[in-house]
């Protein structure tokens, strides 16, 4: 099993940092060179408790669905998805929130972590691949991601992914 750690810092409010990790439209921002889609489930807005979604992408050539679900949930803090059917042998994300102590124009931050556990099928074969390819582009994967919701959270673009009232 491969574990990755992500830390990212972003100058917005936490609550919006935490609901932009959570939209789907803003998942699939960072995809579109994957044909990225949500094909079941929660396909747009924020997912939450007890919600799944299916993603459907092309990666190394392959066309792949994975399903994840949330499987744990205490806003604005923390958040987990759990893959339920894919690919890999085991998935999981855990995401934390935290607010730090205000930029120095008093201007809202937010720590935004990602600790994201995985694991390929195969036995033997898939624990080379973890170790030579996946746990690189899994890593990129993860702070594109990461980026795009700093992007998104640090302009005005928030406003056309979360609903109406949602975030300072």
């Amino acid at each position: 099993m491969i574990t990755l750690h992500e830390i990212t810092v972003i100058h917005a409010p936490l609550p919006r940092c935490f609901d932009l990790a959570r939209s789907i439209e803003v998942h699939l921002l960072g995809n579109t060179h994957f044909g990225e889609q949500a094909t079941a489930g929660t396909c747009s807005g924020l997912i939450g408790p007890g919600q799944s979604v299916t993603w459907r992408a092309r990666h190394f050539f392959v066309r792949q669905q994975l399903t994840s679900a949330i499987t744990a949930y205490d806003p604005p803090t923390y958040f987990q998805d759990t893959v339920e059917r894919g690919a890999f042998k085991s998935m999981q994300h855990d995401h934390t929130f935290r607010a730090l102590p205000p930029a120095p124009d008093n201007s809202p931050l937010t720590e935004m972590r990602d600790t994201f556990r995985f694991s390929a099928p195969l036995g033997p074969l898939g624990w080379i691949a973890e170790r030579i390819i996946l746990r690189r582009y899994m890593h990129n994967l993860l702070a594109e991601r990461n980026a795009i919701i700093k992007q998104v959270a640090e302009s005005n673009h928030w406003r056309g992914y979360l609903p109406s009232g949602v975030g300072p």
